[in-house]
């Protein structure tokens, strides 16, 4: 037999893991005998924006997953109460276990009953894997008893006695809560096998650090940046103009808590340097919404409008320095200190006068308005520490980094938070990226490869900052796939009354996204099948109130930012979307505003969900039909190149 050397040297490598024969044949069987589960769930989420009560418990009701099951496997042996009460214990075993036993008059009979319910579900949901999978999420010292309950077979009338004595002996060594706990929590991670989170987990709402948490720990996921999580990730990489960005947003939105308590990042050195250059400056234009908590001439809320004037002169002027530094990025409209009249308390943009709302300007010297001052400096060089020494956020942004990239080619389907940039014509937009003009994934790719250059090249500064200047460029830059507007407004929405220079033009692709015509492109262009594949992305909350849909373009593009954020559901009307793509199709579920965890658990009121069928498969989609499935199949060559290598006497066996 011939064989490349290369070749060889491969199958000798594969040999060391699968030393014999026996070994390869039997990885073959086992491998070949996965290619024929059912493919599983796939469940996807965007712009969860610190929401993270809401996202925790979409995550462990699958959008709707696990309740389908018990209708499904229940029907109308349990009534609407029972069912709700099942669903809840799955959810929050922990919290619900212990109410309901406040309830039932007998114990041991109520924890039969539910075992027994539990099991049953626990068979439908492990269908889809194989044993040693299942094996991996069970805790080692329930495990063997736990995989005797799911593979009993109960219709064998001499194994009925041997499971009920499992379930008996589990109840009389007061071991019952412990496995009930262990069973839900494997449903709920069997009913989902890949959570794809298409960005924006960070600012509006206050839990964005438990979100990552969440995350880190979750058995599959990926992640598509999203424009808020790149101005994190360039913040804990150092760049200072990503970092004011992220304080002055927390300060607009009354939103410091994940900085101060979730990251520990302190703004100490700010409000020490706001107060002494602000203090007698009334800030009105930056002032927080009064709340309950606090009167509106309170020293607090005073407090905060000075931290915040101050956090966005410094933006402007670091965003400047960028701005100047790389003429590539074609943003000089952005340079709006120089454009102002300081004695006149005016700007002039595109040959209009324009009066300013605020004319207290103590730290910019008009001669030279992009250069920090030197007490600035000392606040920034400060602020930076703290970001970068923060364990938590850095262990947080790792994760991003290893999780998560620009976009993701996945079963069929493309995944990316934004747009891709396109011209007039429907084109796709080169923009200059190290002295050469890409578009399209070749312009994705490039950016991918400069945000992580960002983060990582500690031993090259010019790469490290040419990578952090490229991650604000994401944030913020005119053509970036993330952000998807000509501008951000900043200066305008602060210093300028009239709302006509406050609107951010779309990107021309948010009017071609509704063709068919341009998702096919798209779809071409990253190499997935026009006929079979999807758009899948987030980023513009879709205004269902006002008729929009979340299906585009003949049903190949969909938009799943339906509002997780409070702030975006009087745009939209419903409180985010998910979809969830199983062996049967695809399903588009819009959820109502969730109220609490306790309510949920307390009064067993679930997000309000409506589930729309998009697509259904005549033909079971299988474990064969996907890119893992291809991906076994590959190994399953290698293997039996293997074995031939074997038989020939190519290779020894070990």
């Amino acid at each position: 037999m011939d064989m490349d050397e290369n070749r060889l040297y491969y199958l000798r490598l594969l040999a060391k893991q699968y030393p014999s024969i026996q070994a390869a044949s039997t990885a073959i069987i086992d491998l070949n005998a996965q290619l024929s589960l059912p493919k599983g769930t796939e469940h996807f989420v965007s712009d969860v924006h610190g929401e993270y009560e809401a996202f925790r418990h979409v995550l462990k009701n699958g959008s709707g997953s696990i309740k389908r099951k018990i209708d499904e496997l229940f029907g109308s042996t349990l009534s609407g109460e029972e069912k709700r009460s099942l669903a809840t214990l799955i959810y929050y075993p922990e919290e619900k276990l212990p109410l309901i036993l406040k309830t039932v008059a007998d114990e041991s009979e109520w924890y039969r009953t539910t075992l027994s319910r539990l099991v049953r579900l626990g068979r439908v949901v492990s269908s889809k894997y194989p044993r040693a999978r299942v094996r991996t999420f069970l805790p080692d010292d329930l495990a063997v008893i736990i995989e005797e309950l799911l593979h009993e077979q109960e219709s064998v009338k001499d194994k009925i006695e041997y499971y009920e004595s499992i379930v008996e002996t589990i109840i009389a060594t007061d071991s019952a809560k412990t496995v009930l706990i262990a069973l839900a929590e494997l449903i709920q991670r069997l009913t989902i096998a890949r959570l794809h989170v298409l960005g924006d987990v960070y600012d509006r709402g206050p839990g964005a650090d438990l979100i990552l948490d969440t995350l880190i720990n979750y058995h599959s996921v990926d992640f598509q940046w999203g424009n808020h999580d790149i101005l994190w990730m360039g913040a804990a990489a150092g760049s200072e103009a990503c970092l004011a960005d992220v304080i002055r947003i927390a300060l607009r939105y009354g939103n410091v808590d994940t900085l101060e308590h979730g990251y520990g990042i302190s703004l100490l050195p700010l409000a020490s340097f706001a107060i002494d250059t602000y203090g007698n400056d009334p800030c009105q234009q930056f002032l927080p919404p009064p709340t309950d908590e606090q009167d509106t001439s309170g020293d607090e809320r005073r407090l905060v409008g000075q931290m915040h004037k101050a956090i966005t002169i410094l933006q402007l002027k670091l965003e400047a320095q960028i701005i100047l530094r790389r003429p590539h990025f074609e943003m000089e409209d952005r340079l709006l200190l120089d454009k102002i009249d300081y004695e006149g308390g005016t700007i002039r943009l595109n040959d209009t006068l324009y009066p300013l709302l605020d004319t207290h300007f103590p730290t910019v010297d008009p001669r030279r308005p992009y250069e920090l001052t030197p007490r600035e400096k000392g606040v920034v060089e400060r602020l930076k520490l703290s970001f970068t020494g923060s364990k938590r956020l850095q262990h947080h942004i790792r994760f991003l980094f290893s999780k998560g990239s620009m976009y993701r080619v996945h079963n069929g389907n493309l995944l990316y938070h934004g747009c891709i940039p396109m011209n007039k014509d429907g084109s796709f937009r080169a923009v200059q990226v190290d002295g050469q003009a890409v578009a399209g994934r070749a312009l994705m790719d490039r950016l991918d490869r400069l945000a992580r250059q960002a983060y990582f090249a500690t031993d090259n500064p010019a790469q490290k900052q040419e990578g952090m200047d490229t991650i604000w460029y994401l944030w913020s830059g005119a053509q970036s796939p993330l952000f998807g507007n000509e501008k951000m407004a900043t200066f305008e929405r602060y210093f300028i009354a009239d709302t006509a220079t406050h609107v951010e033009e779309r990107n021309v692709y948010y009017l071609f996204r509704d063709r068919e015509d341009t998702a096919r492109k798209i779809l071409g262009e990253f190499g997935l099948n026009p006929d079979t594949g999807h758009i899948i992305n987030g980023h513009v909350p879709v205004k269902v109130k006002q008729g929009e849909s979340p299906v585009k373009a003949g049903g190949k593009l969909l938009v799943i930012d339906g509002g997780f954020a409070k702030a975006y559901q009087k745009q939209t009307g419903i409180a985010g979307y998910t979809l969830v793509y199983n062996s049967y199709g695809l399903l588009l579920a819009a959820h109502h505003p969730f109220e609490s965890a306790q309510k949920a658990i307390e009064e067993e009121l679930d997000i309000d969900s409506t589930t729309q069928i998009l697509e259904r498969n005549d033909v079971r989609i299988r474990v064969k039909d996907t890119d893992l499935g291809r991906e076994s199949q590959r190994q399953i060559d290698d293997l039996k190149s293997l074995l031939t290598a074997y038989r020939t006497g190519l290779i020894q066996e070990g």
